[in-house]
């Protein structure tokens, strides 16, 4: 038989079966009795048929493409993201688009466009960096839209969200170092307009209060999650007159340009200060002294997110469920973090 030329005639045939079980197969394939979809799955196989999705999904008025949003693709942190996004829709009709947001003059219009075109179907946004405003008019038009925000999110909306325990990944930084010993703790954030900044500085404080620790306007110091955002807050905490014995950030690219910094200036790390830091990305393992870190399982967060479009995708005429899931988050212990001199 040519398979090129094959057709759901042939398939039928060669199953057994009546052309509209084939179809039945190919669009909805949970009507069949498990005899009969293997049947035809496995006459699809010997005879080379191929689905033309372009075709089903235009009969279907689709597009069978969920955006995703990425803030920054040159941050190594999304990667396992959109590795977990990647497998969820992996085996379904779905292909998946990723976009940098950072190129985008207007967010808000080109996902209403790109949705209102028939470009795409759902969305999922790693980026959380977007104003009430703009929230209020995406909910407004996207309103029976799927939208899941996964790692960052938008409070007090009505999409779902999929994000890391990130008060308990602060407050287990300052346990951990705590326990080591330390009770000068200094915490370098992100930028003040996102939302992780807020519940990760949230979280060391509340920790920091619980166990009593003196706090003074040095315990923070702004950051801006990047490795050059470590060197300037390096740059700080080695012009204090007190310097503390240990700090927590709120990424590990803060961290590692924390210790390049203070290894310049002749500071140990963990010797002289502790530092640990959040997310624990692959260079994590790698960087000498490897570092102590907050683990977010990012894989998971991206298959979860992929999995809650999917649900919604798959269940249309349901209306949107709002659904926010917390990864649990661990504690990685390496080199970077010791007990202080003092007490050693």
């Amino acid at each position: 038989m040519n398979k090129r030329n094959t057709t759901i005639q042939d398939i039928a045939k060669a199953a057994g079966v009546s052309t509209a079980t084939v179809s039945r197969a190919l669009s909805n394939p949970e009507l069949l009795s498990q005899t009969k979809l293997l049947a035809v799955k496995e006459a699809i196989k010997n005879t080379g048929y191929r689905v033309n999705r372009n075709a089903r999904n235009l009969r279907k008025q689709k597009a069978a493409a969920v955006l995703v949003l990425v803030p920054n693709l040159g941050n190594p942190f999304f990667s396992k993201i959109l590795s977990g996004i990647n497998k969820g829709f992996s085996g379904t009709d779905y292909s998946v688009l990723i976009a940098d947001s950072e190129s985008f003059d207007d967010k808000t219009q080109r996902i209403q466009n790109a949705f209102q075109d028939g470009q795409i179907d759902g969305l999922i946004s790693l980026d959380g960096a977007f104003s009430e405003n703009e929230v209020v008019e995406i909910s407004y038009d996207l309103i029976d839209k799927p939208v899941v925000f996964a790692c960052e999110w938008v409070e007090n909306t009505d999409f779902s969200s999929i994000r890391s325990d990130n008060d308990s990944g602060a407050r287990l930084a300052v346990q951990h170092l705590y326990n080591l010993g330390h009770r000068k703790i200094t915490h370098i954030s992100g930028p003040d307009s996102n939302i992780l900044t807020k519940v990760r500085q949230a979280g060391f404080l509340s920790e920091c209060k619980k166990l009593k620790l003196d706090l003074t306007n040095e315990n923070i110091i702004r950051g801006d999650f990047s490795i050059q955002g470590g060197y300037a807050a390096a740059s700080q905490i080695l012009s204090f007159s007190e310097k503390p014995t240990a700090i927590t950030c709120a990424s590990d690219e803060i961290a590692i340009g924390i210790i390049s910094q203070l290894k310049a200036a002749g500071v140990s790390v963990p010797n002289d200060i502790s530092v640990i830091g959040f997310d624990d990305i692959e260079i994590s393992n790698t960087y000498i002294p490897k570092l102590t870190t907050i683990r977010q399982d990012r894989f998971e967060i991206g298959l979860s997110a992929a999995k809650l479009i999917l649900k919604s995708l798959k269940n249309e005429t349901a209306k949107l469920s709002i659904d926010n899931i917390v990864v649990d988050v661990e504690l990685v212990v390496r080199e970077s973090t010791a007990q202080p001199l003092t007490i050693k």
